[in-house]
């Protein structure tokens, strides 16, 4: 059997994001592709030359609600024979953006028979624009709608899966692992609450990053706006075309945005990616414990030689590429801010990687999140590990006795516990040998490692109840 031209294309693909995991990443292509990108360079000229009209320049028609209309149907159906068709004009212009110009010059030329007016007005597409007005813009664009669409989709539903497993594993006791050692119990519930709020205020401060844009011309001044047009209030018409995107105006640039806004956004991306790490190193240790089971697969291997393995291989991939996001995250943070004078052309080809930094993240949330939902409590196997550490409870003995003056609590219960194993019947008998009050002996003598988790179950249950305290 041949495989389909698109099927060829994704094994000679050289990024995985275009090959081995295109079909989980296709609607992210759709945004930041080369074809996307020229989809939103054609919205925001369309947007410019519609602002122009709205602010009745001279020499430029006024456009019928027909016009607008026709305009708007450009890029509404924009798709991929309009993409080739601009690959096909940049091959002789050497400029990407100027051919996105002189594609929507043909297309308003086409109309010349319908929509007159706009036939007259072909001078006026990109007029005194740089290219940077229309990519910084355009750029904005995309990262604003992968965010509050697919990323945060994903996002949420992955903070609401952690948000119910809080739920369903507040009460279930585990022993923690300080250092790697026997620790403190605490609940499987309290353990994932923690990263749902983590997550939850990370979201919260990646939500808060607003897109700027500018629309001013090639060092920002709106030097050829005003040559052509000295008595418009060029700041304002720009404001207007911004605002209709959702967009903030940046008043001070250079040729380009300085992207400081852009650098906020992924570094709040890659606060989410660090988390996230840590959730799949933890869970992958917990499986490895045998805390999670994990529900296999008819027909999926998991070793080409050990046919017994099911490996947590999600949680690896969803590491290993948050790993490469967060690497390409930290560069654009750290790169975009910077251009020598007013314009140099490294941050060009850096820009075109946005959907390369996004797709990573968005293929290890989507694998964290398919790992969370293979996942099943091994309650037994949870209160073995409990049941052979009693040697953490010296740490309440040794609290009440401090709290009713024993001397040298501390100390003596370290003599008795440091570096050993100790049953219940080793610390019964030192918990009656106290001289503390009958009744505080009752409680020690009651505690056992899985009833020793303080106030673990309530802060799990808490995370769904609204009433999260300051």
């Amino acid at each position: 059997m041949h495989p389909t031209p698109d099927q060829a294309f994704r094994l000679k693909a050289l990024s995985p994001l275009d090959g081995r995991y295109a079909t989980r990443l296709a609607d992210l292509a759709a945004i930041f592709s080369e074809a996307g990108f020229m989809a939103h360079r054609v919205r925001v000229e369309i947007a410019w030359l519609k602002a122009l009209s709205h602010f009745k320049l001279p020499q430029l028609p006024c456009f019928e609600r027909d016009d607008l209309e026709a305009l708007d149907a450009i890029a509404e159906h924009f798709g991929i024979e309009q993409a080739h068709r601009i690959k096909a004009i940049e091959a002789d212009t050497n400029h990407d953006v100027k051919a996105v110009e002189y594609f929507l010059k043909e297309s308003v030329l086409s109309l010349h028979d319908s929509h007159p007016r706009l036939a007259q007005s072909l001078e006026f597409i990109h007029f005194a624009c740089t290219s940077e007005d229309i990519n910084n813009t355009a750029q904005a664009l995309m990262l604003l709608a992968a965010r509050d669409g697919l990323m945060l989709e994903k996002l949420e539903a992955l903070i609401g899966q952690l948000r119910a497993m809080a739920q369903a594993y507040a009460a279930i006791p585990m022993l923690s692992r300080t250092h790697g050692q026997a620790a403190t119990p605490t609940t499987l519930g309290k353990e994932i609450a923690n990263v749902h709020e983590r997550l939850r205020r990370a979201k919260a401060q990646w939500q808060e990053v607003k897109p700027l844009a500018k629309m001013n011309g090639a060092v920002g001044n709106f030097n050829a706006h005003l040559a052509a047009y000295p008595d418009v209030d060029w700041e304002a018409l720009a404001k207007w075309v911004l605002d209709g995107f959702g967009l903030e105006q940046n008043t001070h640039s250079i040729q380009i945005e300085p992207h400081d806004w852009m650098a906020a956004y992924f570094d709040a991306l890659a606060r989410i990616n660090a988390i996230l790490i840590d959730l799949d190193r933890d869970l992958w240790g917990y499986v490895s414990l045998g805390y999670f089971r994990q529900r296999s697969k008819p027909g999926e291997v998991g070793s080409s030689t050990m046919p017994h393995k099911v490996n947590p291989i999600d949680f690896e991939n969803s590491e290993g590429n948050l790993g490469v996001a967060n690497a390409l995250l930290r560069h654009l943070s750290d790169k975009l801010p910077q251009s020598r004078w007013q314009r140099d052309l490294t941050d060009s080809t850096v820009l075109r990687n946005l959907g390369v930094a996004l797709g990573y993240s968005l293929l290890a949330w989507d694998s964290c999140l398919r790992g969370l939902e293979k996942l099943e409590v091994d309650r037994e196997r949870l209160e073995q590990d409990l049941a052979a550490n009693w040697e953490v409870l010296a740490e309440p003995i040794q609290t009440v006795m401090r709290r009713w003056g024993v001397d040298q609590a501390y100390e003596q219960l370290k003599a008795l516990s440091r570096g050993k194993r100790l049953s219940a019947e080793d610390l019964r008998q030192f918990i009656v040998g106290l001289s503390i009050p009958e009744s505080e002996k009752a409680r020690l003598l009651a505690l056992s490692p899985s009833r020793y988790t303080g106030m673990a179950e309530q802060l799990a249950r808490r995370i769904g109840s609204g009433h999260q305290r300051s």
